[in-house]
């Protein structure tokens, strides 16, 4: 069978058996924040399993998308050095809330195997749960009894709490297991060894291919267990193994899930899958990773160097590594896959048909910023390890390379010990300690107590219908900052200021007492569901009667903004399509600045389009619609915008304006002509696959179109009020770039004339024609020089040095054929002739330059190169 026969064949099975078939939930969680990634087919019926909600079907069934690379079920450090460990894999499911239990899990389990894939049953172990005494879990004699019934009993084997009690973390639903393994050995194998012996022992030939669990119970956090409302089966078959197994060969990985990639693997590096194990295990890497980052970013996870973020990105990383080291992979290439990968899978998961050309992208990006890191981090790296003392290399040098550079530490141990060497992880660590306290202690603030003045009075939020209102202090507190010294925090009984939340900068204003006395409030914030405001001082009575004054001009110029991200979200989702989310923004009186996702720098003419569709929202002057307290799931439902990443209660307020609906608790204009106008001043990438637009409205927008008509009329009088500005401005291009090339022609001589000195001073050494000498040309026209002398000479070896505004720069050319045939390499000899100058480079084995910061060097760079090749 094929892979996509197998799926089919699974769910066809349970669809007959009254299961029904779901889609597999996303990879990536979002609601559930003990959990990053979907790392079992369980995790999106956990609710059913706890009681908490109510099926809409007792029985489903599925192929659900897995991730097991944090947490409780770790597997990356495994991937690629075996046959069946992945990071991402399909897990093959069925399911009953309620409804049936073991009886019928074991045996639909063994007739689908046995009876429709076929599989000969002497190949098949079960094993059960042992029971154990801390949890008060006696045997599962139960299951054992089922078993007996269908295969001998020397074929069922007890397991233990780690082997046959399934949890899915520290908490949640949970309950004994049981495995049914696999042993594909040949038959002699078989013969010789029990594969009883072999069940749970790690063999890569006798593996798990099926867990039934027994959903009985709920681990709570003090990790006592309590019964579930209901009993429930929750089993999940490896996909690939299944495949493996059915397919009748002896790795995951030769089957026709991964062989594709493989191939494509094969073709794209030169390396063929099976000429060594080191090869092979990068292959493997790649084949695995390259699916999990593809499924993680198709389900809006882009990488980046936080949580569920960093995850994939430094899966995606290492996938990079594994090919710029083994198959000699210098630029980016996994993105390639990414195509064959979609045709493979959009068949079950349409997600990845539907996004792949994002994922591409957001790829391509990611592998050509690592790529940089890593040839500069080697580099430094290679300097490292040439000036070590022993095989050991000191914590805090590594952790130079990480703080400075952003290489990896776990690639920085790799690469060690493949040269036969050993990280001070110690060190490490304790350098990485030091700097989060260093950090700490820049931030760190003296706080003192609250002093409570009304401990019965509540909070009340007034700011989204009016700016001022009459306020009491019920606490504040003195708080003694590093640096900026003392500021009061005030907590006020009825308050108009908006707290900073949902990228919205806190309101500004004052506190007035009886007396006309003004306090300035200088920022807004909360903590622990209280609104903090800051001043610099504390009215004269704390305790008395004072009026809240936000500032009205900041407030209005912020609702602006805010109000113009919305619009802005609608225009490029309308211009660029669906697959923009936003991904962060930050709003105040002077602009806003708005992140989102997307896999390109925007053209002129997008940004055009956006600018012209918010401007255009502006001009028919829509009205705010507002919903306060409104179910979150009806929100949802009625089209309202949910951003990634935020908090959202049951009741949710939803601003509209026209067709655009969102989720958001900050401050919005009445009406969008309040806006103004809308002018984008930049376009930015922020991260792979997330780029950044910053824009100002109102009276920034004025000030800025009134700047660039002075800035036209200053430019008209400078070119002395020409009928056509632009005309005269092409025409002074035109007689720069004539300018320009009458400076090449003059640069060319003089680089004709320094050829032919320079040729006449080349001598043989040891059979190589070389040249080592101090020039004065810019780089370009010492990589001409190179190549043309190059063209004029075999065996060459040149070797220049030329200095300008107080750096160094170091050019090494050799003829290719002499490169190979006496094993130089240009990239190599520059590396360590850069010491002298201060600096590094690299480049190929017949061209490469280094570039450093100490000019006196080039002396020593050039007397060593000579010394090296008398040598």
């Amino acid at each position: 069978m094929t892979s996509k026969e197998i799926r089919q064949e699974f769910l066809k099975f349970f669809e007959t058996r009254k299961h029904q078939v779901v889609p597999s939930a996303p990879m990536v969680i979002k609601d559930d924040p003990t959990l990053m990634f979907t790392n079992a087919g369980m995790n999106q019926f956990k609710e059913f399993f706890l009681g908490n909600k109510t099926p809409k079907y007792s029985r489903v069934t599925d192929t659900q998308k897995c991730l097991r690379v944090s947490g409780k079920h770790n597997d990356l450090e495994e991937v690629g050095k075996d046959t069946y460990h992945h990071t991402m894999f399909e897990m093959l499911g069925n399911w009953s809330f309620g409804d049936y239990f073991k009886k019928e899990a074991i045996e639909w389990a063994w007739e689908l195997l046995t009876e429709v894939y076929k599989i000969n049953k002497d190949q098949l172990y079960v094993t059960v749960f042992e029971g154990e005494a801390s949890d008060g879990l006696k045997m599962d004699q139960e299951a054992y009894d089922l078993w007996k019934q269908i295969v001998p009993e020397d074929r069922i084997l007890m397991g233990n709490k780690n082997d046959n009690f399934w949890e899915m973390g520290e908490q949640g639903p949970c309950g004994p297991c049981s495995e049914i393994h696999v042993d594909i050995r040949s038959e002699e194998e078989r013969q010789k060894v029990s594969g009883a012996s072999l069940v749970n022992m790690d063999h890569p030939q006798v593996v798990e291919i099926w867990n039934l669990v027994f959903m009985e119970f709920n681990r709570k956090a003090d990790g006592s267990l309590e019964k579930l409302p209901a009993q429930h089966v929750d089993t999940g078959m490896g996909f690939e193994r299944l495949c493996m197994v059915l397919q009748g060969v002896q790795s995951n990985y030769d089957t026709d899930v991964f062989m594709p990639l493989i191939k494509q693997l094969e073709a794209g590096s030169g390396v063929k899958y099976g000429a060594s194990e080191e090869t092979d295990i990068a292959i493997r890497v790649i084949s695995d990773h390259v699916r999990a980052v593809a499924f993680a970013i198709a389900d809006g996870q882009l990488p980046s160097n936080t949580g569920a973020g960093y995850v994939i990105r430094r899966i995606l990383r290492r996938a990079i590594r594994y090919g710029f080291t083994f198959l000699d992979k210098k630029e980016p290439f996994i993105y390639e896959l990414v195509a064959l990968l979609s045709d493979q899978m959009k068949e079950f998961f349409p997600e990845i048909g539907a996004q792949s050309q994002l994922v591409a992208k957001v790829i391509r990006e990611e592998e050509a910023g690592f790529l940089r890191t890593l040839e500069q981090g080697l580099q430094l790296l290679d300097q490292i390890i040439a000036n070590n003392e022993g095989d050991t290399v000191k914590g805090v040098k590594a952790f130079e390379l990480y703080d400075t550079y952003g290489f990896p530490i776990d690639l920085t141990a790799l690469i060690l010990s493949e040269r036969n060497m050993k990280l001070d992880e110690k060190g490490f660590h304790e350098e990485l300690k030091k700097q989060k306290e260093r950090s700490r202690a820049a931030t760190k603030v003296e706080t003192g107590d609250w002093t409570i003045l009304d401990a019965e009075a509540g909070e009340e939020f007034l700011g989204y219908d009016t700016l001022q209102t009459p306020s009491r202090i019920t606490r504040y507190r003195k708080v003694e900052r590093k640096k900026g010294g003392t500021i009061y925090q005030m907590v006020l009984d009825r308050t108009p200021f908006y707290a900073e939340g949902g990228g919205q900068v806190g309101d500004q204003g004052y506190l007035e007492d009886v007396a006309g006395n003004k306090i300035p409030v200088s920022d807004t914030k909360r903590e622990n569901n209280l609104i903090i405001h800051f001043s610099k001082s504390l009215p004269k009575d704390p305790a008395g009667e004072l009026t809240a004054v936000v500032s009205r001009k900041k407030r209005l110029m912020t609702q602006a903004n805010h109000t113009a991200t919305h619009l802005l979200h609608q225009a490029l989702r309308q211009v660029l399509g669906t697959h923009v989310e936003q991904k962060g923004s930050m709003v105040n009186s002077d602009g806003l600045r708005f992140d989102f996702s997307h896999f390109s720098k925007m053209t002129k003419e997008e940004l055009a389009e956006v600018e012209k569709f918010v401007n255009d929202r502006i001009s028919e002057k829509l009205p705010k619609v507002e919903k306060r307290a409104v179910g979150f799931q009806e929100a949802v439902d009625d089209g309202a915008i949910a951003l990634f990443g935020e908090k959202y209660g049951d009741k949710v307020r939803t601003i509209n304006f026209g067709e655009s609906t969102e989720l958001c608790g900050g401050t919005h204009v009445e009406n969008t002509a309040d806006i103004w106008y809308f002018i984008i001043t930049s376009e930015s990438a922020v991260a792979a696959g997330v780029r950044r637009i910053e824009a100002i409205t109102g009276e920034k927008a004025m000030e800025y179109l009134n700047k660039r008509d002075t800035t036209l009329e200053e430019v008209t009088q400078v070119l002395k009020n020409p009928a056509d500005p632009v005309k005269a401005v092409s025409n002074l291009q035109e007689e720069n770039a004539a300018l320009k090339k009458q400076v090449e022609v003059l640069l060319k001589e003089k680089a004709g004339n320094l050829k032919h000195d320079l040729k006449g001073k080349i001598t043989n050494v040891n059979g190589i024609n070389f040249l080592a000498e101090k020039v004065d040309l810019n780089q370009g026209g010492i990589k001409d020089l190179c190549f043309e002398l190059g063209g004029e000479m075999d065996d060459l070896f040149l070797f220049f040095a030329t200095e300008d505004n107080g750096k160094a720069m170091l050019s090494c050319y050799i003829s290719k054929d002499l490169a190979a045939a006496r094993g130089l390499n240009a990239g190599q000899i520059v590396r360590e002739l850069g010491k002298y100058i201060q600096g590094g480079g690299g480049g190929q084995p017949f061209f490469a330059t280094a570039g450093g910061k100490n000019p006196d060097g080039i002396p020593e760079a050039l007397e060593n190169v000579k010394t090296y090749i008398q040598a």
